[in-house]
């Protein structure tokens, strides 16, 4: 090129463009202060079915429908919708603070960011402690299922046996890498999907036994207590239901675009996720023969009732099959979750063994021995359960109010950091609605925890009625000890309470 009066040659001056959208993620991730050795190897649509089937509408219906049945009646399906707004209003704190924070690991290094680190510690010690309570529960959640298909008793010894097997299975899937584990929850939501979708048509048009009027009445589920308190107690189906969404951001290093395609992933997962679920419910509802014989005990399981009644000995065993395929999934999705998590607690220094923690298999690009941590101890708890009555309610029950404390720990981070000037400014934001958001879902969250850990069982030993309490309480009172005694929440430099602005 010749610029005139010159008569000198120029070099050409190339356009610089934007640069690719993974040097861009990248280049957000070490303006952050790190340096990720994961691949971004996961699609938006295994993003999302991470989510899904971590939410796993079939697990959260079976595993809670009995209960729910049996304590408020047919009318315990309204929580369904009652929670799913509330946890949509989580969801979008959480989809403006990942956009931002586009960190593996999820609510730690969010509230890091938030507040500072005390607060992250303590919100990534309890949260990791419900997530592995969580895979144990999925775990052992599909025994009675597992032992219905194949047609052995399950016996106390016989569900340990079946949870163990389904852990090793959801393992071996989760050491195979991120790719892998993106196509193996794709195929999971497929089956849950389609699984659900044909179950719940199949039970609507054959084998309905009621109207819609029935999801108005109790029954007499609620015995001499009110209404409202049965529908309370019978609302873990809800609360047990609507989380999954954050595992969206725990792999946000495995995301590409993750400012734009993991909020849309967390919405995702919660209506779509929220639809499913519902329509589950609805279908077997409407074809439980006797409500009676739930509420009084008599029918115990009367989801392999309607399945077998509704399906023959043959259709059933395929029917739980799908099933099986949700409960692996879930456990793949909460161990996928809970691994990162542990990962960056040890990245960052946070805990005992860090060093083999933070390790990261670059063949595989996964941290091995995270996902250990995540085996070793579900597996514990899941032997644990033959020493308790009842263990599958309490491993549901401290899980839940164990995600609900984690949850609320980020939204009370978010309010506190907006009071102090707080501004989003990832790619995702909520605008003007970001206070009242925020506001409505601190409100619901306080709510559910202590909805969640209200005594319902005046008969029952003390230690037993107050089992999620005593459990979060030894959770968080270790932690503060281990976080006092050790100060390891001052071992790492990595950048803490920066979301609010110095003044």
């Amino acid at each position: 090129m010749v610029f005139a009066g010159t008569g000198k040659p120029q070099e050409r001056e190339v356009p610089v463009g934007p640069p690719p959208a993974e040097d861009a993620d990248q280049a957000q991730l070490e303006a952050l202060g790190f340096s990720s050795e994961f691949r971004r190897d996961m699609s938006p649509w295994a993003n999302f079915s991470l989510g899904f089937t971590y939410l796993s509408p079939v697990v959260g219906i079976y595993t809670v429908f009995a209960f729910a049945l049996a304590t408020a009646g047919p009318a315990m399906i309204w929580s369904l919708l009652i929670v799913g707004a509330g946890q949509m209003l989580v969801a979008l704190v959480f989809s403006e603070v990942v956009a931002q924070f586009p960190v593996a690991g999820g609510v730690y290094p969010w509230a890091r960011r938030l507040w500072g680190r005390k607060w992250a510690w303590m919100t990534g010690w309890v949260y990791m402690f419900c997530l592995l309570a969580l895979i144990a529960d999925a775990a052992f959640g599909a025994g009675p299922y597992l032992a219905a298909m194949v047609g052995f008793r399950p016996t106390a010894q016989a569900k340990i046996y079946c949870a163990l097997a389904v852990l090793a299975v959801a393992t071996l899937i989760n050491l195979t890498g991120t790719k892998i584990l993106g196509y193996f929850a794709i195929f999971g939501f497929t089956a849950e999907l389609i699984g659900a979708l044909v179950v719940g048509i199949w039970l609507l048009i054959s084998h309905r036994h009621h109207g819609l009027g029935v999801l108005f009445h109790s029954f007499g589920a609620q015995g001499e207590h009110s209404f409202l308190y049965a529908f309370l107690a019978a609302s873990l189906i809800g609360l047990y239901q609507f989380f999954g969404f954050e595992a969206c951001g725990d792999v946000a290093e495995e995301v590409r675009n993750p400012g734009i395609q993991i909020p849309k992933a967390m919405r995702r997962t919660i209506y779509i996720g929220g639809a499913a679920s519902t329509f589950v419910c609805l279908s077997l509802v409407l074809s439980v023969t006797d409500f009676g014989a739930v509420i009084r005990g008599e029918d115990t399981n009367p989801i392999s009732t309607v399945l077998s009644s509704a399906f023959g000995d043959l259709g059933s065993r395929v029917v739980l099959g799908i099933v099986l395929i949700s409960f692996v999934s879930c456990a793949l999705s909460l161990q996928a979750a809970a691994s990162r998590l542990i990962f960056s607690y040890g990245r960052d220094d946070m805990i005992l063994g860090s060093r083999l923690l933070a390790r990261f298999d670059h063949k595989r690009h996964v941290p091995p021995y995270s996902l250990l941590a995540a085996v070793i101890i579900p597996a514990g708890l899941i032997i644990g359960t033959i020493v308790s009555e009842h263990p599958l309610n309490k491993l549901v029950s401290f899980g839940t109010v164990g995600v609900y404390l984690g949850f609320q720990m980020v939204v009370l981070a978010a309010l506190r950091a907006r009071s102090k000037g707080w501004k989003p400014s990832g790619k995702y934001r909520l605008g003007r609605w970001g206070l009242p958001i925020n506001v409505g879902a601190l409100a619901y969250g306080v709510a559910a925890i202590v909805n969640i850990c209200w005594p319902r069982s005046p008969d029952a030993p003390w230690y037993d009625n107050y089992v999620v309490l005593l459990m979060a309480g030894l959770v968080i009172g270790f932690g503060l000890l281990y976080m006092a005694s050790t100060r390891a929440h001052t071992k790492s430099d990595a950048p803490y309470a920066d979301a609010i602005p110095e003044r």
